[in-house]
């Protein structure tokens, strides 16, 4: 199939407005992706020239292309650094920042470049796109590729103006939102950004914040999703929890590790679990291999919820205490959305659910 049709195909899949469509349609993904691709974490990367058929499969997926690895240099895997999003994640994230005609509007995170073309469609001739990217060789192959789009580029981390734009769009997750991109924004202007405590969160549920006129923000959660991290918020991974330890202690919670995946619940469990690290891992089990929930805590505590209910771990920390308590919860309000949950930014960041509570979220350092 030619590459034009295969845009065509990805377009009229898109579940989103016509106006937005007519964006994607304006602007075909493969004019943006570089030739050079990594396929998965894994293993080499993809050169065009090499196999353009499944180059082609790759940019036409309904995946996140990555364009980039750990930051330009080598590594032991292939650490994404940077890359083209989902096209229904954008279209998503566009949607909720509510673009129209003639509305300035600054993006955070070119990457290929693709996303600020469509805004560029967006806001038409009367507006502007300012995009900011922080990798020099990210942004010059961008660069070639906006040419006659209007956009303007700027190599860097930080926007120029105050409250010169109607709408903000981070293209990557933040544990604390630079004071920097809320001064940018006008008060009313929608903010959309995904957010994790640290860098070490799976999960970088994307907030829908409204600038209000004191400098803070705040909005619900409206969809999850898997972002890299701002390369200025990044902190060490540090060790996997528990990784060579001994189990200490072992319960029996009344839901698994599979249930978990299953119903979605980990985004919101790391919402509702501050300070502590919360993810998807796979450990021997039973024979084989089995995927567990680990949380991690700073005090060296930790526990892995099992395919069974049981769980182990050790530290000072009841953590398997904590995580029970946290699905209980949620069981007994009758499991709300991650809509349900909303971010407030001032001088911290606050989750906030109205059938849960609140929780504090400092950002944590190592």
């Amino acid at each position: 199939m030619a590459l034009d049709d295969m845009h065509e195909r990805l377009v009229s899949s898109l579940e989103t407005s016509e106006a937005i469509r007519a964006a994607f349609a304006d602007h075909p993904r493969h004019r943006f992706i570089p030739d050079l691709v990594w396929p998965s974490t894994t293993g080499l990367p993809l050169f065009r020239t090499a196999d353009p058929e499944r180059w082609a499969r790759i940019v036409y997926a309904q995946d996140a292309v990555t364009i980039q690895a750990n930051d330009g240099g080598a590594g032991p895997r292939n650490e994404p650094s940077s890359s083209s999003s989902a096209p229904q994640l954008m279209a998503d994230m566009i949607a909720v920042a509510r673009v129209e005609p003639g509305m300035h509007v600054l993006e955070v995170g070119t990457g290929s470049g693709w996303n600020a073309a469509v805004l560029a469609a967006l806001v038409g001739p009367t507006g502007q796109v300012t995009s900011l990217e922080i990798d020099p060789d990210v942004a010059a192959h961008a660069r070639v590729r906006l040419e006659g789009t209007g956009v303007r580029l700027i190599t860097g981390a930080l926007p120029p103006g105050t409250g010169a734009y109607d709408a903000v769009i981070a293209t990557c997750a933040v544990s604390r939102v630079p004071s920097e991109w809320l001064a940018s924004a006008r008060p009313g202007a929608v903010v959309v950004t995904p957010w994790a405590a640290s860098s070490d969160w799976q999960r970088t549920p994307v907030a829908a914040l409204v600038r209000g006129p004191d400098g803070t923000a705040t909005g619900p959660f409206v969809c999850d999703a898997m972002f890299m991290h701002d390369r200025t918020q990044r902190v060490p991974d540090g060790d996997f929890p528990g990784l060579g330890r001994r189990p200490e202690a072992t319960s029996v919670l009344p839901f698994t590790s599979g249930e978990v995946v299953e119903h979605g619940l980990l985004t919101r469990l790391m919402l509702m679990l501050p300070g502590i690290r919360v993810g998807l891992g796979v450990r021997p089990f039973n024979g084989g291999h089995g995927r567990i929930v680990y949380l991690g805590a700073s005090d060296g505590s930790w526990v892995y919820l099992w395919p069974d209910g049981s769980a182990t771990g050790g530290g000072p920390s009841p953590l398997a205490e904590r995580l029970h308590e946290a699905h209980r919860r949620l069981s007994e309000a009758g499991m709300p959305g991650l809509e349900e949950f909303s971010l407030t930014v001032d001088a911290t960041c606050r989750v906030t659910s109205a059938s849960l509570g609140v929780w504090e979220h400092p950002p944590r350092s190592h």
